[in-house]
């Protein structure tokens, strides 16, 4: 599969806003992502096959750091890969933009989240309890 990665814009937004939540994941919806897209800190991007978007991911900048805010990949391409791509293209971004480390919370029970972010050298540092409607979150970084 041929995937290009680009900078997310309003347009790719409204191209996804009537499967947003049925195709991608439920906890991002059209309003809160065009309020990220719309952020000076905010850096969005997606990946496309076939002129599709097949999933997004995007960070916050403070200061020299950033937050990861979602990477999500559309239901039926998952696990085939485009979760790295996006992480990959964070990291490579995050580091163009001389930020100093990357930081995240992950759902305990994700484990194939979690998997991916030790790949790529991401440390555990701590829990956050109940951060996801009773469920606990583990706080993830790397340095860049």
């Amino acid at each position: 599969m041929n995937i290009e990665i680009s900078k997310m814009t309003l347009s790719d937004l409204d191209n996804i806003k009537n499967n947003l939540t049925s195709e991608f994941d439920d906890f991002w919806n059209y309003n809160i992502l065009k309020e990220e897209l719309n952020n000076n800190n905010s850096n969005y991007i997606i990946a496309k096959s076939n002129n599709e978007i097949i999933g997004f991911a995007g960070i916050k900048i403070v200061i020299s750091e950033a937050d990861i805010m979602n990477i999500v990949t559309k239901k039926i391409y998952r696990n085939q890969g485009i979760g790295s791509l996006l992480l990959e293209n964070l990291i490579l971004l995050s580091k163009k933009l001389n930020l100093t480390s990357l930081s995240l919370e992950v759902n305990t029970n994700n484990l194939t989240a979690i998997h991916l972010y030790k790949k790529f050298g991401f440390e555990s540092l701590g829990f956050r309890k109940n951060y996801y409607q009773n469920q606990d979150a583990i706080i993830m970084t790397k340095l860049l």
